[in-house]
């Protein structure tokens, strides 16, 4: 296999310097460029492109997300690893959405060359596996029983708020306007007006339809 050229950008010259160290110690690796910046990292590529990024997400300027974005939809051959101090599910998460190809914590360099190596040769997104597991926790589990409608389930509950769902399960349950208003202590306009939010969220024209709708999509 080729030595893989490698640009850094990170606004941190002690990060910098780390990882020139790391590279230049690493057989199979190749720095050819480090910055400060994603807006000089950018105009570089013009003339002289890498196989990798490890590129900050905290940026001044272009932020590290944004120019991941721009350098991986310009020049896809180009593979943008994440390289940060952050671990929220958020960012590994809108690291991927952005066109990233691995996501790295600047304290651990002991996955980072083999974390390089897979997003060239196998063209995989890597990311920590301890990382991974709580990112994609965050991602709505789909309905199993209709595959026409994977995510209906998650969908359909995020349009309500938690006194509408709990409306909700009450008109599942037959209650009446009234009926509703007694049992989570409102006035029968307030359950009344609750009512016509669903219905409207749901874009259904009666209480029959938006019950029917959050049965099929298991709500309940």
């Amino acid at each position: 296999m080729d030595l893989v050229t490698v640009f850094i950008v990170d606004d941190y010259l002690l990060t910098r310097i780390a990882l020139r160290q790391y590279i230049n110690n690493n057989s199979s690796l190749k720095l050819i460029g480090d910055f400060s910046n994603a807006k000089d990292c950018i105009n570089q590529l013009k003339t002289l492109q890498p196989d990798v990024i490890l590129m900050d997400i905290e940026l001044f300027g272009i932020n590290g997300l944004e120019a991941t974005k721009i350098i991986t939809q310009k020049y896809p051959n180009i593979k943008v690893i994440i390289h940060t101090s952050f671990n929220s599910d958020e960012r590994i998460l809108a690291a991927m959405s952005s066109g990233a190809s691995g996501y790295c914590l600047k304290n651990d360099y002991s996955n980072l060359n083999k974390i390089i190596e897979n997003t060239v040769v196998q063209k995989n997104f890597c990311v920590d596996l301890e990382l991974a597991k709580s990112a994609f926790s965050k991602i709505p589990l789909g309905n199993i029983y209709d595959f026409e409608n994977y995510y209906e389930y998650q969908r359909l509950k995020n349009l309500l708020t938690e006194r509408e769902l709990e409306v909700l399960g009450l008109m599942v349950e037959g209650k009446t306007n009234s009926q509703i208003a007694d049992e989570i202590i409102v006035s029968t306009n307030t359950a009344k007006a609750h009512v016509g939010n669903i219905l409207t969220k749901f874009s259904v024209n009666d209480r029959v339809q938006a019950v029917v709708k959050a049965v099929r999509a298991n709500l309940f």
